[in-house]
């Protein structure tokens, strides 16, 4: 059986995958969908890791601060509509993608989320 420490740490390093897969994209023609694709899965992991992870479980009190961040972004951060309104006309142009991939990168920066996911990863 995996504990809820091991659960945690895979979450948040599939998310944390995703957020550098995002960083070292190149911004070309078609890459918006890719740009989706990750928002998305991170989407997805930080929904999971605030719905069903128990805080009080995780013996780190850590968690419980990252816990904060996560619900942080996704009450304020929410870029489907943005995308799915860009992929019809702008889905070849360079810098409207690079411009899409920076503002959902900023935003998972926000608060320091990346880098307390990657601390409590190292903690786990």
């Amino acid at each position: 059986m995996v504990s809820y420490s091991e659960h945690l740490k895979k979450i948040l390093s599939q998310t944390v995958e995703s957020y550098y897969f995002l960083k070292e994209l190149q911004d070309k023609p078609g890459d918006l969908e890719n740009i989706k694709k990750e928002m998305l899965k991170i989407n997805g992991f930080i929904k999971v890791a605030t719905n069903n992870i128990d805080e009080y479980k995780i013996p780190l009190s850590d968690f419980k601060k990252l816990k904060s961040k996560l619900n942080h972004y996704l009450e304020n951060y929410f870029f489907e509509k943005e995308i799915e309104t860009m992929a019809p006309l702008y889905s070849d142009d360079v810098y409207r993608i690079k411009n899409m991939r920076f503002i959902i990168i900023e935003a998972l920066e926000d608060n320091k989320m990346i880098e307390s996911m990657e601390a409590l990863i190292e903690q786990l």
